[in-house]
C-alpha cells in the first residue's frame, strides 16, 4: 500500500486522501482514498484488512507534509469507544449530566463505572502489548481509549533519557508499529510516567 502511495504522490503531486476538518483527531485524519485509486488504476483490488473489503482496518496516513506514510486504524478499538460514549451519554441524560466516574485514571481523567452504565466493559485487546485496553472518561464526559501501559513499554525501550517532557508519546506508538492510537487524548511524561493531558 506504501508503494501505491508513494507513487500516486510521485505522479500527481497529492496524497489519494479523504477530505477531513480540522477538528478531525490526528489519529482520524487522511483517509486514504481508495476509490479514487481504482477509479485512477493506481490498483485494482483493496487490501483484505481493509474496512471497504471487510476487514478491520482503516488505512490512514500519517506524516502527510513531511515523510507520508500509510498506517492502520483499528475499526474495533474505535467502534468500542464510540459504543462506550453512547452508554456515557445516555447515562448523563438521564442523571443530570452525571458522568458515571470510578475514581482517578489521571488528572482530569477517571475510569468508567460500568455498574452504573448496566453494561460489561467491551473485551479490546491493544495491538501493541496483547493486553487488555481500558477506557477513561474526561472531566467533560468524553470516553477515550487508555494506552498509558503501552507506552510506558515505548518509553523504556527508547530510554527514558530520549524522550522529550514536551513529546506526545502517541507518536511513539504511531511511528514505532503500523498502528495509530486511535480515541486517546495526548499524553506526555510526567515524573517518569505517561500521563494523559486535559482537554
Amino acid at each position: 500500500m506504501q508503494a501505491v502511495v508513494d507513487l500516486y504522490q510521485q505522479k500527481k503531486g497529492l496524497l489519494p486522501i479523504k477530505n477531513a476538518t480540522q477538528e478531525t483527531p490526528v489519529y482520524e485524519k487522511f483517509v486514504i482514498d481508495f476509490p479514487k485509486l481504482q477509479r485512477e488504476n493506481f490498483m485494482s483490488d483493496l487490501p483484505a484488512a481493509s474496512f471497504e473489503k471487510g476487514g478491520s482496518y482503516y488505512f490512514l496516513i500519517q506524516n502527510e507534509e513531511k515523510d507520508p506514510t500509510v498506517k492502520l486504524m483499528p475499526l474495533t478499538i474505535f467502534q468500542a469507544v464510540n459504543d462506550v460514549q453512547g452508554w456515557v451519554d445516555q447515562y448523563g441524560r438521564s442523571h443530570g449530566g452525571s458522568i458515571p466516574a470510578a475514581g482517578e485514571a489521571y488528572p482530569g481523567y477517571s475510569r468508567i463505572d460500568f455498574k452504573k452504565l448496566g453494561q460489561k466493559e467491551p473485551s479490546v485487546r491493544s495491538l501493541y502489548s496483547g493486553g487488555a485496553l481500558t477506557f477513561m472518561l474526561s472531566d467533560k464526559g468524553r470516553v477515550y481509549a487508555d494506552y498509558g501501559s503501552d507506552m510506558m513499554r515505548f518509553v523504556q525501550k527508547r530510554g527514558l533519557d530520549k524522550v522529550g517532557a514536551d513529546l506526545d508519546l502517541r507518536q511513539l506508538l504511531a511511528e514505532d508499529t503500523d498502528f495509530v492510537p486511535v480515541k486517546s487524548p495526548p499524553y506526555k511524561l510526567v515524573n517518569g510516567e505517561p500521563a494523559a493531558q486535559p482537554e
